[in-house]
């Protein structure tokens, strides 16, 4: 379940797309949430302001989607249940980095390069 990065993280490592994980920090750009990122309610003027997102609370496999802290609904008991976002509505903003992760970011930065030799363009 891959999510695209933002601007900043595609120029820095030189990738579009990662695997998305747990602690991941993601703004929703797509979809019903989309000027949530990741508050339930928040003001008129915050909903545009590009500078606080969402962290990945669970990444639910099985149902392909993500669960961002403080997305959520009440149901009728009261209960809040977190909201389902499909990985592809959401943006990279933050990403949580270990020794695994950067091996990732460097073997498909490495295939990238490869492949831009191949074809002459680089």
């Amino acid at each position: 379940m891959s999510a695209p990065l933002n601007k900043e993280l595609k120029e820095k490592h030189g990738i579009t797309a990662i695997p998305i994980r747990k602690d991941d920090e993601v703004m929703i750009t797509r979809g019903t949430n989309k000027g949530r990122e990741g508050r339930s309610f928040i003001s008129s003027f915050a909903r545009y302001s590009n500078t606080s997102s969402g962290k990945v609370t669970s990444v639910y496999r099985l149902k392909y989607v993500v669960h961002i802290e403080r997305i959520s609904r009440e149901k009728t008991n009261g209960q809040s249940v977190p909201l389902g976002i499909h990985p592809s509505n959401c943006v990279i903003t933050k990403l949580k980095l270990d020794k695994d992760r950067e091996s990732i970011l460097e073997r498909k930065k490495a295939g990238r390069e490869l492949k831009l030799k191949a074809m002459g363009k680089a």
